[in-house]
């Protein structure tokens, strides 16, 4: 294990030095941030994101009928509180995230609940370790996808595991968020820096290693990835911030949320 983060930089990070970062800080993160954001996620809920849009409220993944018997795959799952909600619907799921401990916090809460452990894999969302066409929905709840330096390749991917008329659902960073500085309050309301600005957000150790990488990519890019691996788009959601969300996360908070989207919802079909 490497230092502590002790500078902020932008520039350019590759798949390899990307994973190893996530990897570090979502090992030695886990613990943090399952405690101050468990009870907001819930332990057998699915939500897309720090404005709290509900897949009960959104219906993204499909009718509630579909699901049951469904191969679902959950990238990025942390503690597969989302996937723990598609089982409770009757699928046939199996959660992947790249970190270890974040895994561990899912045999936690099946233990809690006495339920029977949830299937969870160690994996990367860039390399994902199951045969093409296994899945029919893919979804991931900024999971894996915010941290990949390669969109049309990880979408690719994605399209590669699932079965034609596959559905794949995906939560990110809001790409209009990225012009912003990490301020929710009105203080934070002024264009910090350019939305093409494709360099990743890096902070580094003492020695210059990576130890948390975050990739920007436009809507435009988006889009392009998902249309170049043969899927549909389908539906683009922007949520909005809710009265009854008086909380912050991060650059999210409610004053913020009544200009600008944080998030966007991808909904393709293959």
């Amino acid at each position: 294990m490497c230092d502590e983060a002790s500078r902020v930089r932008r520039r350019a990070a590759g798949a390899e030095e990307s994973a190893r970062a996530s990897r570090i800080w979502w090992e030695r993160s886990a613990d943090e941030y399952q405690g101050e954001h468990g009870d907001f996620l819930g332990d057998s809920a699915f939500v897309w994101g720090p404005e709290g849009l509900t897949e009960d409220e959104a219906g993204l993944l499909g009718p509630r009928e579909e699901l049951k018997g469904a191969r679902v795959l959950e990238v990025g799952c942390g503690a597969a509180q989302c996937a723990r909600w598609l089982r409770a619907q009757g699928a046939r799921v199996v959660g992947v995230d790249v970190a270890f401990r974040q895994l561990q916090h899912s045999h936690r809460i099946d233990e809690n609940e006495g339920a029977e452990r949830l299937p969870v894999a160690q994996a990367d969302v860039q390399h994902l370790p199951f045969a093409d066409a296994s899945f029919d929905l893919l979804c991931s709840a900024f999971g894996g996808f915010p941290f990949i330096p390669d969109a049309a390749a990880a979408v690719a991917e994605s399209a590669r595991v699932l079965r034609p008329g596959g559905r794949l659902v995906f939560s990110v960073t809001h790409p209009v968020r990225w012009m912003f500085p990490d301020d929710p309050t009105r203080s934070g309301m002024t264009v910090a820096q350019s939305y093409f600005d494709r360099r990743a957000y890096i902070e580094e150790d003492t020695a210059g290693r990576a130890v948390y990488v975050e990739h920007h990519h436009t809507m435009g890019d988006w889009v392009a990835a998902i249309a170049g691996a043969g899927l549909r788009l389908r539906h683009l959601t922007e949520p909005e911030w809710p009265e009854h969300n008086t909380s912050t996360w991060g650059g999210w908070g409610p004053y913020r949320g009544r200009y600008v989207p944080g998030t966007a919802v991808f909904t393709a079909e293959k």
